[in-house]
């Protein structure tokens, strides 16, 4: 299948796009700290929130409010905190808002949050997708010039399902899949350290390696993951959290050399549009 109808989005250079098959698997909190991670890498990173039932990405990052505007009041200028562009339907609305549109109204919200915002100069934009492979994901996917799609899971057999139905997906729209992460792969105790697999294990790396994709890292259940959402302060930001740091670091150097070898292979970067 032929993506067509890409739009190139001002002010960013690649869009690596993080997805689900399911909800609740943790793809918004890895998004942040992919993100982060990036980041501290060098990258002048952008995050849009395009999970527009569930805005979740404001939260994680603390931030509120309505964003500002161009002195020509045409383009929104995306929220900064530790770095990174921020742009999310939850800065636009309140916060107990049911967010009831059929497809087409999603699609539309989503195309505004991504092509009517004041990029700055973006190396890497990454998109945390709605949950799911359905009629939102796939236009996105077909008119969105997304360079890779990450695809995050939990082990459990239901989640690794929707996986497949995820990696069949993008390469139905010749988007390239640059692997799969593991979250909640183990419960780490946090009197003791033991690891508990909870969800069983390892599904993710076996589903990886029979499509043939990169397993890109895994990530243990741990309560702090959840206490720094809640509190608006991302896990990777705290110096004190060194082993998680690297975990997602690891993601992020592996994500970097994808998109660099992309590039060695198609050519030269694509360049802004004034």
């Amino acid at each position: 299948m032929e993506n067509k109808n890409i739009n190139l989005v001002n002010g960013v250079k690649q869009i690596i796009a993080i997805a689900s098959g399911k909800g609740g698997v943790g793809k918004s909190t890895t998004s942040v700290n992919v993100a982060l991670a990036l980041s501290n890498l060098g990258k002048r990173i952008g995050l849009l929130d395009a999970d527009v039932y569930g805005p979740s990405i404001p939260k994680m990052l603390g931030l509120s409010g309505k964003p500002d505007t161009t002195k020509e009041g045409k383009k929104i200028i995306p929220k900064e905190k530790l770095g990174i562009q921020t742009m999310s339907i939850g800065f636009l609305v309140a916060e107990d808002t049911p967010m009831i549109w059929r497809g087409p109204m999603v699609m539309s919200a989503i195309k505004q949050l991504l092509y009517e915002v004041e990029w700055n100069d973006v190396d890497i934009l990454v998109i945390d997708l709605p949950p799911g492979t359905g009629d939102t994901q796939l236009t996105l996917a077909q008119q969105v010039p997304i360079s890779g799609s990450v695809i995050v899971s939990t082990p459990q057999d239901v989640a690794l399902l929707d996986v497949k139905k995820g990696i069949n997906m993008f390469k139905k729209v010749e988007i390239p899949v640059f692997g799969v992460i593991e979250n909640m792969s183990y419960f780490l105790c946090p009197h003791c350290s033991s690891k508990t697999e909870i969800f069983s294990y390892g599904g993710a790396k076996k589903t990886a390696n029979e499509y043939g994709i990169e397993f890109l890292g895994e990530i243990p259940l741990d309560t702090k993951i959840r206490e720094h959402a809640d509190k608006g302060e991302p896990l990777f930001n705290n110096k004190e959290n060194i082993e998680y740091n690297e975990i997602y670091t690891k993601i992020a150097n592996k994500l970097i050399d994808k998109l660099e070898n992309q590039e060695s292979a198609t050519g030269p970067k694509i360049n802004f549009i004034d």
